[in-house]
């Protein structure tokens, strides 16, 4: 290597380092993250589209703050899961699989028997299969409270309306 070739490399690993020693990359803490109260309408909204907007509340993706591996997110309220909006002709082509763990244990259930005997459930399993499958999406899918009616417990929390994008 010649003399020039030295100089370059030490003023390479110089500027390498005093970036590196610029630039900080912000990690939350469990101790230093902000949980809101998000209240949701799932009136007439698109199944789908409402679910990833759910998830995304859930896992943090709003903040400036997200963390992949630090739950970040805020508590979300579902009310009127009875009212959600399909497109197509799921009601009667979308199933729902279910087994027992017993040979010939297989339930299947089409998203209209669904919607009439458990609405939330809807809801719920749809948020569940855009959240990390481990245990931090786990943790977060309890922060998801989705209700039937209009009515829900956690009006002490004041939870904000999410606007929903369409």
């Amino acid at each position: 290597m010649s003399v020039n070739g030295g100089q370059y490399m030490k003023a390479l690993r110089t500027v390498r380092l005093s970036w590196s020693a610029a630039v900080k990359t912000y990690v939350a803490t469990p101790q230093d993250r902000e949980r809101n109260w998000l209240l949701v309408d799932a009136e007439g909204q698109t199944l789908g589209r409402l679910a990833t907007q759910i998830a995304d509340a859930l896992r943090g993706k709003r903040k400036p703050t997200y963390t992949p591996h630090i739950d970040t997110g805020d508590f979300v309220v579902v009310v009127n899961a009875d009212k959600i909006a399909v497109t197509g002709a799921k009601r009667q082509q979308k199933l729902y699989h279910r087994h027992s763990g017993y040979p010939g244990g297989l339930r299947t259930r089409t998203l209209n028997d669904m919607l009439e005997r458990r609405p939330e459930e809807v809801i719920r399993l749809a948020v569940r299969g855009m959240l990390p499958k481990n245990r931090l999406g786990r943790k977060q899918l309890t922060k998801l409270k989705i209700y039937a009616g209009p009515e829900h417990p956690h009006e002490a929390q004041k939870p904000q309306p999410m606007e929903i994008q369409t």
